[in-house]
């Protein structure tokens, strides 16, 4: 079963209040885990990657063997396949993190897609901007 992982962070203020969503979907569009997250005063790409890293975790922990991530993070996606260097420290750690969960995956593929395709993960990210 291949499963498509919507990930998204957000940050208001580049640092500021600072919240990742995902949405893990099966083939079939059922959504198998869906969660926003804030998490205190952080930049835009950690946010992201805390996103990533949260929905890679929960798709391990259903045991989905195969992974399509897709992110409006077109810097982040660049950097997890490998045609951006991770220069950030703060970033450095947590790609490394992602990419330590990824190689427990039977496959990952990373896809770039304009926030509009990503609806659902960046609402959660609001929604736990507004709450927290």
């Amino acid at each position: 079963m291949k499963a498509r992982l919507f990930t998204d962070g957000g940050a208001r203020g580049n640092p500021g209040p600072a919240a990742y969503g995902y949405v893990l979907e099966a083939e079939d569009g059922t959504v198998l885990a869906a969660e926003g997250q804030a998490i205190g005063s952080a930049t835009n790409n950690v946010a992201e990657y805390n996103g990533l890293i949260a929905g890679l975790r929960q798709a391990l922990e259903l045991q989905v063997p195969d992974v399509e991530v897709v992110s409006d993070s077109e810097l982040m996606v660049k950097q997890m396949r490998g045609e951006y260097r991770v220069k950030n420290t703060a970033l450095r750690a947590l790609s490394l993190e992602a990419a330590s969960l990824a190689r427990q995956f039977a496959s990952v593929e990373y896809r770039h897609v304009k926030r509009a395709h990503n609806e659902l993960a960046d609402k959660l990210v609001n929604e736990a901007l507004d709450a927290a």
